[in-house]
């Protein structure tokens, strides 16, 4: 399986992913890994139904994102890995799924979490997950849409205080 963009956007399949993100890809399929998604039918189907057509879309948990990456069968498969939080990015990371750089786009407000970006809030898990990714060698580009240059997301955790 060969990983074109993996990339962080709590909304998942919106307009921006499906129009210009699927596009800078260029993969077969999105494979959104969430397993808070993939437990909820009605949010499932409507993520499905949100893929660009012609793109195949898939929603798992982790564990059968890590079986799938590691099936012959797709070995020849182009694919685009959704997340909605950084957790998750560093679970298939260390379970064996080689992405070297992950794309933060869009972690929304909510209570306890604190504004790093425009368009990125973080809580104390999330930063543990950034800064592992980070030891690991993974590249944390910052940007919410493909023209934007890359930013330090490093830099900015620290200067949200983290």
């Amino acid at each position: 399986m060969q990983i074109r963009l993996a990339r962080i956007d709590d909304r998942l399949i919106h307009g921006q992913v499906a129009t210009v993100w699927a596009k800078e890809a260029g993969a077969q399929r999105i494979i959104v890994v969430s397993k808070e998604v993939a437990d909820d039918q009605i949010r499932k189907t409507l993520v499905k139904q949100a893929a660009p057509p012609g793109i195949k879309a898939n929603i798992i948990d982790v564990d059968k994102a890590v079986r799938v990456y590691n099936n012959p069968k797709y070995a020849n498969e182009t694919v685009f890995y959704l997340f909605t939080n950084p957790s998750e990015v560093l679970e298939l990371i260390q379970k064996g799924v080689p992405i070297q750089s992950i794309n933060i786009g869009g972690m929304q407000y909510k209570t306890g979490k604190t504004q790093v970006t425009k368009a990125v809030s973080v809580d104390a898990t999330d930063v543990v997950a950034f800064r592992k990714l980070a030891e690991l060698g993974v590249e944390l580009d910052l940007r919410v849409v493909a023209t934007d240059g890359k930013g330090d997301f490093a830099l900015k955790l620290k200067e949200a205080g983290f």
